[in-house]
Order: structure tokens, then C-alpha cells, then sequence
């Protein structure tokens, strides 16, 4: 009989949810219906999230993934959590489903250095794990995301655009994510690569959990530290938190000065078009979730991987994982209807609502 895509309770997986994906097979087995592996076999996919800060996990990937998973697998069953930024409920919820009889879990780690001995735990039980994002620790089974100190790269090169003739010397604020996170550390590394050459970095932060409200609160130290005039411009890792840094800004009177982002959220659109903001990135969600779907899917029966993870990576405890690095790209005032609205992620009518409707007017947004 088929069954739908199913999803779980965000939050903590309960014995429920444990009852019924037990139903589905034993860990690693799932419906197979060629002996061998191939074909048509069905199964169960755990689908694992980090947070529901970031817009784009609930709006995006999630249903990016599970229609992805539909097509490939009719007869396949999605069990998805959100972890809510904490790393104990995620764990709960990866043992749930080991426990379950989960046939590959997508992971996107809340806190990737916490989780090598799950991912032992997994392939022990023959669970295959795919790393969504964030490059779990482990013997993970492949890997997708994008080229994370590329993104960096593009956030500093962007701010030093920005800042034009005035880029020699400039005195820049970093606002960096959170360090449980690698690819806050790429996303330093890359931007620090393109920054470090040509302007001073005259205040410096990581915020825990990439919470707007402490970026505000880290903005608003640094406004107090070096004076309303002390710094030309401010590199924020992700758009979550520009919002926090530029409500501090406000809040002092300081306008005009280039502030980035990433993510493409849409109020950081807003504030993009209304002035407040200067760049984001745009990493389209939609390939990223197609990929970890066919990866789930390939891993579920027993096929190769091939040329859906034609890159490698090396992460803290395993060399050569198999992976695919996918391209970012910078998004400004100038190409918001070339990117995000042409690619079908957002609509004009959402991002031009009455408050930005004459600024996009002016931005020949329509």
C-alpha cells in the first residue's frame, strides 16, 4: 500500500514516533522490494534540523527535501525534528530514530563537534547518515552544502565593493556565528581572507546560536566601545543577525554605512531595499535539499553515490567524505529580481508590501 510522506512533532521525538517507524523496518532494512538493495526500495528517511531561528529551514529545505524525497521514492516515509539550536533534544532525536529503524537520517548538526559518536552509534546499526549544511564530525556517509569559505570570500569582497574609494584603511566590526557551527569558522576564515588585506578590524565577536538578539547586544557594545564614528562598516555572518545589528545601529543614529548578511531571508530583502542593508548571499535552498534527498535515497538502496557527490572534504575526524560544494551568490539592490525572484523563492508582492512599496519603486522592483 503507498504511503504519503509522513513528518513527526517537531521538538522531541517521542515513543510514538519510535512505534511508528518501527513499523517501517528494522535500522538499515527498510521495505525492500528487490533483495540486494536497488530498485524500488522503500524505507524511512529522518530528516534533522538544527534551529528554528533561521527562516529558511521551515520555509525552504524542509519541503524542498520532503517533495524531493516524494518523487524519487514514492513509498518512502520522511520523519523529520527540528532541534530548536539544542544539541541534547537533538540527540534524543537521531537515538529515536536509530532506535526506530530509521534507514538514513539527513543531519544538519546543531553543534557538529558533538557528534562523532552518533554517527558511530548510526553506522554500527547500518544507518547511513548524510551531513545537511553543517559538516557533521563522524564517519558520515556523504556530505552537501555550499563552498562555505567561498560564501566568506563573497561577504568581504561585497563590503569592500561597498565601501568603494573609501575601502583602504576602513575600520570594520565583525559580527561572526556561532562557534559551534563550521561554517561560522569558514565563513570568518574566507571573510577575514579578502578583509584582512586592505582594512582594520577594530572589533570582533562570535554569537552563540546566531541569535539576532545577542548580535544587537554585541553591535551595541561595540557602538559603546568605539563611539558612533569609529567604525566604517559591519560584516555580519547571517541576515538573523543583521536585523539585530541594525536595530542597534538605528538605535544610536547611525546610518549609511554598509552592513552584510547571508541567507536572503526575506526582511533582510526589506532592509536591503529600504537602504538599511547592503548584501546578503543567496545560496538556493532548492538544490541543496534535491541533493540530500537523492544522497538519502541513493544510500537507502544500496547504490553509489557517483555524480551527485563528485567533491570531498576532509572533516575533524574523517578524511575524503563524499560531497557536493554548491555556489553562492552575492544579492544587492541591483540584482534581487535577477536572484530570489526569478528563481521563484519569493514573489514581488511579498517583498514590496506597502512599507517597501515606494523603495522598490525606486529600485525598479516591480
Amino acid at each position: 500500500m503507498r504511503r504519503n510522506v509522513r513528518i513527526a512533532a517537531t521538538g522531541f521525538v517521542s515513543i510514538a514516533l519510535a512505534t511508528a517507524l518501527a513499523a517501517c523496518g528494522e535500522a538499515g532494512g527498510g521495505d525492500d522490494e528487490e533483495e540486494g538493495g536497488g530498485g524500488e526500495q522503500s524505507g524511512t528517511i529522518g530528516l534533522l534540523l538544527p534551529d528554528d531561528v533561521t527562516t529558511r529551514y521551515e520555509t525552504f529545505d524542509r519541503p524542498f527535501f520532503e517533495d524531493k524525497v516524494t518523487e524519487l521514492c514514492p513509498d518512502c516515509t520522511v520523519e523529520y525534528s527540528n532541534a530548536s539550536n539544542d544539541t541534547n533534544q537533538q540527540k534524543q532525536q537521531f537515538d529515536a530514530l536509530i532506535a526506530a529503524g530509521a534507514d538514513v537520517i539527513v543531519l544538519d548538526p546543531v553543534d557538529a563537534s558533538a557528534t562523532a559518536s552518533w554517527v558511530e552509534d548510526a553506522a554500527a546499526e547500518g544507518v547511513s547518515v548524510v551531513a545537511y549544511d553543517r559538516l557533521a564530525e563522524g564517519p558520515i556517509d556523504s556530505y552537501v552544502s555550499y563552498d562555505n569559505e567561498r560564501v566568506g570570500e563573497l561577504q568581504g569582497q561585497a563590503l569592500l565593493d561597498a565601501l568603494g574609494e573609501g575601502a583602504d584603511g576602513a575600520r570594520v566590526v565583525m559580527i561572526n556565528g556561532s562557534p559551534t557551527d563550521p561554517n561560522a569558522e569558514l565563513f570568518k576564515n574566507g571573510a577575514h581572507s579578502v578583509l584582512d588585506e586592505s582594512v582594520e578590524v577594530v572589533f570582533e565577536q562570535d554569537v552563540e546560536g546566531w541569535e539576532g538578539a545577542i548580535a544587537n547586544q554585541e553591535m551595541t557594545a561595540a557602538i559603546d566601545s568605539l563611539g558612533p564614528d569609529g567604525f566604517d562598516a559591519v560584516y555580519v555572518a547571517n541576515d538573523g543577525m543583521a536585523a539585530g545589528v541594525v536595530n542597534a545601529l538605528q538605535a544610536a543614529g547611525i546610518t549609511g554605512l554598509p552592513v552584510g548578511g547571508q541567507d536572503a531571508e526575506l526582511a533582510a530583502l526589506q532592509r536591503i531595499v529600504a537602504g538599511d542593508q547592503t548584501f546578503t548571499i543567496f545560496k538556493a535552498y532548492k538544490p541543496e535539499a534535491e541533493v540530500a534527498a537523492e544522497m538519502a535515497i541513493r544510500l537507502l538502496r544500496g547504490e553509489e553515490l557517483g555524480d551527485v557527490a563528485p567533491d570531498s572534504v576532509d572533516s575533524p575526524t574523517n578524511d575524503g567524505v563524499p560531497s557536493q560544494l554548491l555556489d553562492p551568490i552575492v544579492v544587492t539592490v541591483d540584482n534581487i529580481t535577477d536572484t530570489v525572484i526569478n528563481e521563484g523563492y519569493y514573489t514581488v508582492e511579498e517583498i514590496c508590501t506597502e512599507e517597501y512599496a515606494q523603495a522598490c519603486q525606486e529600485a525598479g522592483i516591480s
